[in-house]
């Protein structure tokens, strides 16, 4: 990597910090934050509501990546998610159910349930169990997942992280009309199963708006706005470039 590349992915770093810390004060200060309304995340909110209604659990499958890869941030987001979804459904009976493919996620992830029950002052109901490691390869991870989504008292699936082509056998068999699946991988290979064998499906980088839309956390209101503005300037700079190219400019 060249030093100017290095410098300009520097540059990049911080403005995005400064950013979200710009942003993170505006909406603690009472600014209003206003985001996209996406389809998929609305139904989800709804069969969240429907689920605490009827005193069903929801599950959110974590995928398979570890913290220590190049696909952490995923993994990470995943978890945020899952705090979104402990936060969401407080007033409800039963916890969401975490399922990883990965030791540190799973412990991750009852670190985040345990914290939810803290935060909504539900600590009579947390359960360490109810962050599992259901396998430790993805056809694993997956049989033992399915297994668990099969149970009656669970009507809403969310799947967000790393998958491969385990997603298809995930994605089968969620059509029945008393249950929710929601999908999303960083995978090309995980997404477009997903997208072919599931009804609501999110795309790319909206798996990291989901702990926004869900917890509506400062920081986390935050990070999307500043998302959706580095998007915006992306596409600005994919447009310039390629008229300029046009023009024989560059």
């Amino acid at each position: 990597m060249t030093p100017l590349l290095s410098l300009i992915g520097l540059g990049v770093v911080l403005l995005t910090g400064a950013g979200i810390l710009m942003f993170t004060s505006r909406i603690r200060n009472g600014k209003a934050s206003t985001i996209r309304l996406i389809p998929e995340v609305s139904r989800l909110r709804r069969a969240l509501g429907l689920s605490v209604e009827a005193g069903t659990r929801v599950h959110i499958g974590l995928g398979n990546s570890p913290l220590t890869n190049a696909s952490s941030t995923t993994s990470r987001s995943g978890v945020n998610t899952l705090l979104g979804l402990g936060l969401a459904s407080s007033t409800s009976d039963h916890p969401p159910l975490a399922t990883g493919g990965d030791g540190s996620v799973s412990l991750l992830s009852k670190d985040v349930l345990r914290s939810v029950s803290t935060e909504t002052n539900t600590r009579d109901l947390y359960d360490p169990d109810h962050g599992v490691l259901t396998g430790v390869t993805p056809f694993s991870y997956a049989m033992g997942t399915k297994d668990l989504m099969r149970d009656p008292g669970l009507t809403t699936n969310l799947l967000v992280g790393t998958f491969g082509a385990e997603a298809g056998y995930l994605s089968t068999g969620n059509d029945s009309p008393d249950k929710f699946t929601l999908a999303v991988s960083d995978s090309l290979v995980g997404q477009s199963v997903f997208f072919a064998a599931g009804s609501n499906v999110l795309i790319g980088e909206e798996l990291f708006a989901l702990p926004a839309y869900l917890a509506a956390k400062p920081s986390f209101l935050a990070s999307l706005k500043v998302q959706d503005i580095l998007r915006l300037l992306l596409c600005l700079g994919l447009v310039t470039a390629a008229v300029l190219k046009v023009l024989g400019i560059i």
